[in-house]
């Protein structure tokens, strides 16, 4: 071995491990928003530095727009480069109950294919697409999460009331695609997870008209805060569940 062969192996030996780098995707909405904050406190979570990424971020992602999410991919990508990082977790907060295409069905008489498509769009299209581009840029080796904000009602064994067809649906999808990416994760990287989560009732723009007398609401800083908790005490072994902000693992 020569000289510059040792000190080219010394040097690869001594490097400097990657920094754990965070990723929140749906940045602009309360909870989205309220986990950048906690994120982004010193020494919290074992995180090093976050992104937050939306609609109005640059670059923006846009779930009608797919090359927007390999663009904003390939930015991250460039960022981890730069940073000497490696993205270890990734919240992806995105959601869609209510607007301008329509309002949550009480009836089959109310569904309207509008609806549908957006609320499928936002809450399992785009979402899928997510999967796509930025799961592979989570680390091969080590431990990494990626947590995606589901709902309960999106659960088929615990709808007891009806209702909501096109939300409840979408968010049954969510899950699936949640489990099938978790399988495949795994091959990848055995200490990878890959999980649906229940947030509950957050006091967010989502949730507000639907709120209830003596319903219980908490703030998106408590919930959030709360949901990184069950995160980082995951095991392996429980990928690809739908976990709620307790740590109960919720039925199918």
């Amino acid at each position: 071995m020569t000289i510059l062969e040792a000190d080219m192996n010394f040097s690869a030996s001594t490097a400097a491990p990657a920094k754990p780098l965070a990723l929140v995707i749906g940045a602009g909405g309360g909870l989205g928003a309220a986990m950048v904050q906690v994120l982004s406190a010193p020494g919290e979570h074992g995180i090093d530095s976050v992104l937050a990424l939306g609609r109005a971020t640059q670059p923006a992602i846009d779930y009608s727009d797919e090359t927007s999410l390999q663009n904003a991919a390939a930015w991250v990508a460039s960022q981890c480069q730069m940073q000497g990082a490696e993205l270890r977790l990734l919240i992806v907060a995105s959601g869609f109950l209510h607007g301008a295409a329509g309002q949550p069905e009480r009836s089959w008489a109310q569904l309207d294919a509008d609806y549908l498509s957006e609320v499928f769009r936002i809450n399992a299209i785009g979402p899928a697409l997510v999967m796509k581009y930025f799961l592979p840029l989570l680390p091969r080796q080590g431990r990494c999460v990626a947590g995606f904000v589901s709902a309960r009602v999106g659960s088929i064994g615990d709808n007891a009331l009806g209702g909501w067809y096109g939300y409840r649906a979408a968010k049954a999808a969510l899950n699936q695609l949640v489990k099938t990416a978790a399988i495949e994760l795994k091959r990848r990287n055995p200490e990878a997870l890959c999980v649906a989560l229940h947030p509950g009732t957050v006091d967010t723009a989502l949730s507000k008209p639907f709120a209830k007398v003596g319903l219980k609401t908490r703030p998106p800083e408590v919930a959030a805060t709360e949901l990184l908790a069950v995160l980082a005490g995951l095991e392996p072994a429980q990928t690809g569940a739908l976990v709620d902000y307790q740590g109960k693992v919720l039925p199918w």
